[in-house]
């Protein structure tokens, strides 16, 4: 019985040339981004011996540059954070490689552990911190690459009591 649903591919599949792509040598869809963090993330010995912990701020290290793009590891100890922030038009991943961080936006909290994975778009507005015990170290893949970090205020706190506020 044959339905509209009901599709069958006779032969090899590889075999229809029209139907393949291929292979990129760099990531240009959102799949492919979040595969290379996903492949970054397994190599620990690509990155591993890189990361640097430091207690006055948080350590980040460029990993890789390509066309249009650039992966960044990052280092955060207990109560470090990025601050409430966008990504001016870079879309990102954020992956989560060791320990747990938390991501705050409008719409909530959070908690990433290693092996999370975050996908968003330009202008996406959210805070990350490291509210554990241990250290963390996350990896970070920006489409185009990063060019700004616009803040924003918290939305709990208005101009007269934002840090850094001028008050009379």
């Amino acid at each position: 019985m044959n339905s509209d649903n009901d599709l069958q591919i006779a032969g090899d599949i590889l075999e229809v040339p029209h139907l393949l792509q291929p292979p990129r040598e760099h990531p240009a869809t959102v799949a492919e981004f979040v595969g290379l963090a996903r492949a970054i993330a397994a190599d620990r010995a690509q990155w591993a011996h890189l990361v640097r912990y430091d207690a006055t701020t948080r350590w980040y290290h460029r990993l890789r540059t390509g066309p249009g793009y650039e992966v960044w590891l990052l280092s955060w100890v207990p109560g470090q954070g990025s601050g409430r922030h966008d990504h001016g038009p870079s879309s990102g991943v954020l992956t989560v490689l060791e320990g747990t961080l938390t991501e705050r936006t409008e719409r909530g909290t959070r908690a990433l552990a290693a092996g999370s994975q975050r996908v968003f778009a330009p202008g996406y507005v959210h805070e990350v911190v490291n509210d554990a015990l241990e250290p963390a170290v996350s990896l970070h893949v920006y489409h185009p690459g990063l060019t700004e970090m616009p803040m924003h205020a918290s939305p709990h706190c208005d101009a007269r009591t934002a840090p850094g506020a001028l008050t009379a």
